[in-house]
Parts: C-alpha cells; sequence; structure tokens
C-alpha cells in the first residue's frame, strides 16, 4: 500500500472518531502520529459495530448487519480482507502493533446483546455488557499504547473500558429511553432505591434517581480510580493522553452533577475550556507521580 492510499484510510477513520467521539478524539490525537492513527482505526472499527444495531432497522436486519461485519472481519482473520479504507487501516495497524484479533469478536458479541435487548438485572449483569462493548476496546488499544507490558495491563484496560461505558449510560439514560427504548439502569438497583420504569418514562428526577445514580457513578469513579493506580506501565508518550481520556469522561458525570442530574432530557459534555483544563491538570499529575518515582529510586 502506498504512502498516500495509508494516508487517506487513516483519514477515513480520523473522521469517523472526530464526528462521533469528540471526548475520545480530544485525548488520543495528542498520541504520536502512528499510535493516534492505530486509535482511529479501531474506533472506526467498533463505531462501525455500534451503526449495526442502533440504526431504526428491524431486529432481522440487524443481526444481518452483524453478521456481514462478523463475515468481513473474519476474512481479515484470514489476512483476505475486503479492500476498503476500515479494513486496509486495520491491516496496518495489526502489521504494526502485536494486535489480539479477540476483542474484536467480542465487541461484535457485546453488540449482538443490543439486538436481542433485556433490561440487565443485576450490576454484575451490566459489568459483563460494559466488557463486552467497551471493555473490549481497551483490550484493543493496549498494544498501541502499553507495547511493553500490554499483557499485565488486561485488568486496568478493561477497567477503564468499563468505567467508560458506565459514565456512558449515566449520561444517556434519557436518550437510550426514547431513542432506543432500553434502559440500562439495573433492575435490582432501581427495585432497591424505589424508582420505577414508570417514574423513568414521566422522566422524574428525585432523591431516589439521584441515589440510584450516584451509586453507578462512583462505580465508575472507582474503577477509573483503579486503572490511573497503572498508568506508570503504558509508554511514556501514550501516558498523558490515556490519563486524560479517563479523566475526561469522568468529568462527564461531573457534568451531569452540576447540572443538578439532568440527564433525562438534556446531553451533557465536558466543555473545550474545560478538556483544557483537563489537560493541564493531568500533565501536572503525572508530573507529580514521575518526580515521585524518582525520589523512591534515589
Amino acid at each position: 500500500m502506498d504512502t498516500k492510499q495509508r494516508r487517506a484510510d487513516f483519514y477515513y477513520c480520523e473522521k469517523i472518531i472526530k464526528r462521533h467521539s469528540k471526548s475520545f478524539y480530544y485525548a488520543f490525537s495528542k498520541l504520536p502520529t502512528e499510535k493516534a492513527n492505530a486509535v482511529y482505526a479501531i474506533y472506526a472499527f467498533c463505531r462501525t459495530a455500534d451503526d449495526c444495531v442502533d440504526g431504526n432497522q428491524s431486529p432481522m436486519e440487524k443481526r444481518q448487519a452483524l453478521k456481514q461485519l462478523k463475515k468481513e472481519l473474519d476474512l481479515f482473520e484470514d489476512h483476505a480482507e475486503l479492500d476498503k479504507p476500515l479494513w486496509r487501516a486495520l491491516r496496518h495497524v495489526f502489521n504494526k502493533y502485536d494486535m489480539d484479533i479477540k476483542p474484536f469478536n467480542d465487541q461484535l458479541t457485546g453488540q449482538s446483546m443490543d439486538v436481542d435487548f433485556n433490561i440487565p438485572k443485576t450490576m454484575q449483569e451490566l459489568e459483563t455488557y460494559s466488557y463486552y462493548v467497551a471493555g473490549s476496546v481497551g483490550l484493543m488499544l493496549l498494544p498501541v499504547i502499553a507495547s511493553e507490558s500490554s499483557a499485565d495491563l488486561h485488568s486496568s484496560a478493561t477497567d477503564l473500558g468499563v468505567a467508560m461505558q458506565i459514565t456512558n449510560i449515566l449520561r444517556d439514560i434519557g436518550e437510550d429511553l426514547h431513542e432506543k427504548n432500553r434502559i440500562y439502569l439495573p433492575k435490582d438497583e432501581l427495585s432497591h432505591f424505589q424508582y420505577t420504569q414508570n417514574d423513568l418514562h414521566k422522566g422524574i428526577i428525585n432523591v431516589n434517581f439521584i441515589n440510584l445514580w450516584e451509586k453507578m457513578a462512583v462505580r465508575a469513579e472507582s474503577l477509573y480510580s483503579n486503572f490511573l493506580l497503572n498508568i506508570s506501565h503504558f509508554d511514556a508518550d501514550s501516558r498523558l493522553p490515556v490519563y486524560l481520556s479517563a479523566q475526561v469522561y469522568r468529568g462527564i458525570l461531573d457534568a451531569v452533577r452540576k447540572n443538578d442530574y439532568q440527564c433525562l432530557s438534556k446531553r451533557n459534555f465536558v466543555s473545550k475550556d474545560k478538556m483544557a483544563e483537563l489537560k493541564l491538570l493531568s500533565a501536572a499529575a503525572l508530573d507529580l507521580q514521575k518526580g515521585s518515582v524518582l525520589n523512591v529510586e534515589k
């Protein structure tokens, strides 16, 4: 593949992430070009999988779309991929990094769960689903951003993915309900906090809702913290973007809080100014951590 074609393929992938996830793009665009391009290609695959199940098509059509993507992934695994920008870009990523096909297949498994959607019964069931649709993404990214120790960081990578998925769920409660007819809040938590599906349909934000929301948010925040404990094991040129991605996503939770938990009828996001502030704070935190390590080594 010539350089011009490769640039065009990665630009195709970059446009996808830039259009669909400003926060993810903001953080990972800070990586060196080769690594950023790898992230864009991985994201483009995940977005393609997500698009298979998030449209207005019938369940049968969604299954067929996923089945077709699975066929294309199998061809890719056999080094017989279709001549398309996504697969050409991913081939370069697989040639460059020590990639594993399993999390790509896990991603498709997760998307199939949304086709035959059932409200999760427990938080554990929700976290299992979150692994397949988001923790798998963390595992896809590991060989790119932790090239020397990716095998030791599987748990950390899945923690970040699950935390991000729980954050997405807490941000998009209203959107998921009204546009996709899905409720991701676990049944046992709804019961425990005495908040009903009827309350949700009515758009009621009361103490019960806030307590339920906060329990899930605290769980996500604990997973972010677990992940950040291992940030020093990531490649030096990747630590700031990775740290920043966790902090920007974590900031979505604070944005919802700042807006009095209005996530049933309002889209919450981290502003550009806040992202810039988080970037400075992330850099300072990493510098402080680096200084502490050097002092210990002395």
